[in-house]
């Protein structure tokens, strides 16, 4: 039987409970309407309707490869600077009015979109996508921000595992509506456009959810809004104030609080002084690299032009181009969720990426081979040949890997490596450099097909280097975070500690300090660091007299 919960201290079975679960997943619903443009996007601009709408048809490869480039990484270049907005708004608005202008946001480009027509031309297409992209690129900052805040420490990876399959859903979902419309509507200004309407669903949805978010205890204490936050750990914990575990968490926060005030200091610009860490700096690049390898993979570029590569792979075809894709978004989507709930908090975070690694990679290759040996482009058939089943299956197994390793543990990762208020600061530059290496890769896939080689097999190849590049990296550099709380993290990177041996020796640590800890609880002595029994936590106690399971 697997065991799903490894703990950094005993936990009672309140705290793994409904609440928690349901505000995690309405963050994590801001995942669904990304996971839908990557996958509705690309399959949208291969239609024949879009194409003669928009006067593309004729149009020199050259030429056609650049303005598919432009409407796709017009979105990832609208995410780069709603990322950077969403870093005030999550500090000064707090997490859950930052998702819900993020969805406004989202909504709002979603709209003008289906403003696009032949008269128009693209214009419409690409304002409305660079104000969707931005929503999307605040989105992704604050909603794993907010839930690595409130998820317990032994399912955090979990809770954050939702993200990616909401991500997933809303893949699987962008493949299957444009199979039926390529199967169900004539061609014409209706077909193209009902893939692009769709977007406003989920984010209406979300938008919805949103209404019962609760904030973030964590930023309301941060905040100074202490007692608000308090009754909303409890109410999401359901354990009343004076549990000892409620005691042992809120000494945590405390002290992770009287650290950054210490170390950086008070005020906005106080987290950014990361950069004068040298330490800090090193994980801060350490993690973020992580997207770099992830688009290194190849996903993106799958994602966004999915037509182009099975076609260079010999599968020819509009409707057999669709049907591959919608099976490549289901099988993907159906890992991610065995990923999540059986083997993010069972094998971990590092053992994952390097499995996957070595499994996209060598499916890659031999993708990279089959291609550069047939050139299926050169020597198109009627029929799918037997070298593009082949490329095909490995394909899928590329899937496989993928799925349950590089598609959701960077953000996992960077959501687990720092505390405090450094965390903010980190989850910027984490979804940044996501939505930065999605803009290099859509934006250059296009012109890699035209130019690497026979059938475009040097992209295949050099993605299937880059993912075999990844495996030392996380085996001599990556740390494994699982089960550590969020403000004891700086343990797994302090000086000495070697990677792949940190988690263990941090997680022993924490043990044997809370045997001690416990023996100061029983016996009524101090409370650490933060002073829990002073003057301040008697008020609390006071405050939460005769309102144990806060609402």
């Amino acid at each position: 039987m697997l065991r799903l919960k490894v703990e950094d201290r005993p936990t009672p079975k309140e705290v793994y409970n409904w609440r928690v679960y349901l505000a995690s997943a309405v963050a994590a619903f801001a995942a669904v309407f990304i996971g839908y443009d990557g996958a509705f996007i690309g399959t949208a601009l291969s239609f024949a309707s879009f194409k003669e709408e928009f006067g593309l048809v004729g149009l020199p490869a050259k030429k056609l490869a650049d303005i598919s480039a432009n409407v796709v990484s017009s979105y990832q270049a609208g995410a780069i600077a709603g990322v950077i907005i969403g870093y005030p708004v999550g500090i000064f608005l707090g997490r859950r009015w930052g998702l819900i202008g993020a969805a406004s946001v989202f909504s709002i480009g979603a709209g003008i979109m289906l403003a696009a027509n032949s008269s128009t031309g693209l214009a419409p297409i690409y304002g409305g996508r660079v104000l969707a992209g931005a929503g999307i690129g605040a989105a992704s900052n604050l909603a794993p921000l907010y839930i690595s805040e409130v998820a317990p420490p032994a399912v955090r990876g979990q809770m954050l595992a939702l993200y990616e399959i909401g991500w997933q859903v809303g893949a699987v979902v962008g493949f299957w509506i444009n199979k039926g419309a390529q199967d169900n509507i004539a061609p014409g200004h209706t077909q193209w456009l009902l893939s692009f309407a769709v977007q406003l669903v989920p984010s209406g949805i979300f938008l919805a959810g949103l209404v019962f978010l609760v904030e973030s205890p964590r930023w309301l204490i941060r905040r100074g809004r202490r007692e608000e936050g308090l009754k909303k750990l409890c109410y999401l914990r359901q354990l009343p104030l004076d549990h000892v575990y409620m005691r042992e968490e809120i000494e945590m926060i405390d002290a992770a609080i009287e650290q950054d005030e210490r170390v950086l200091g008070t005020g906005f610009w106080a987290p950014f002084r990361v950069f004068r860490d040298k330490s800090l700096l090193y994980r801060l690049l350490l993690t973020c690299a992580l997207f770099a390898w992830q688009n290194g993979t190849g996903i993106n570029a799958i994602n966004y032009y999915s037509p182009t590569i099975l076609r260079n792979m010999g599968i020819t075809g509009q409707n057999t181009s669709l049907l591959t894709t919608g099976v490549f978004g289901s099988i993907k989507c159906g890992l991610s969720i065995v990923w999540a709930f059986f083997l993010v908090e069972t094998m971990g975070r590092r053992k994952m990426l390097m499995i996957g690694a070595v499994g996209s990679s060598l499916a890659m290759l031999v993708i990279a081979g089959i291609t550069k040996t047939v050139d299926p482009v050169a020597n198109p058939t009627t029929s799918v040949p037997p070298s593009g089943i082949a490329s095909l299956a490995f394909l899928y197994v590329w899937t496989i890997f993928y799925a349950v390793s590089w598609n959701g543990s960077p953000w996992v990762v960077v959501a687990e490596s720092f505390s405090g208020s450094i965390q903010p600061v980190a989850q910027v530059f984490g979804a940044g450099s996501n939505w930065l290496w999605n803009f290099v890769i859509s934006r250059a896939t296009p012109t890699m097909f035209l130019n690497m080689g026979a059938s475009g097999f040097g992209v295949f190849l050099f993605f299937g280097l880059c993912t075999a590049a990844a495996v030392p990296y996380v085996y001599f550099l990556l740390p494994e975070t699982k089960s550590v709380p969020r403000e004891e993290v700086d343990r797994l990177f302090r000086k000495g500690l070697t990677p792949r041996h940190a988690n263990k020796i941090v997680l022993a640590e924490l043990a044997a300090e809370r045997e001690g800890h416990t023996g100061a609880y029983a016996g009524g002595q101090g409370h650490g660091s933060s002073g829990l029994g002073s003057e301040k936590d008697k008020g609390e106690e006071e405050f939460f007299e005769g309102a144990r399971s806060p609402a």
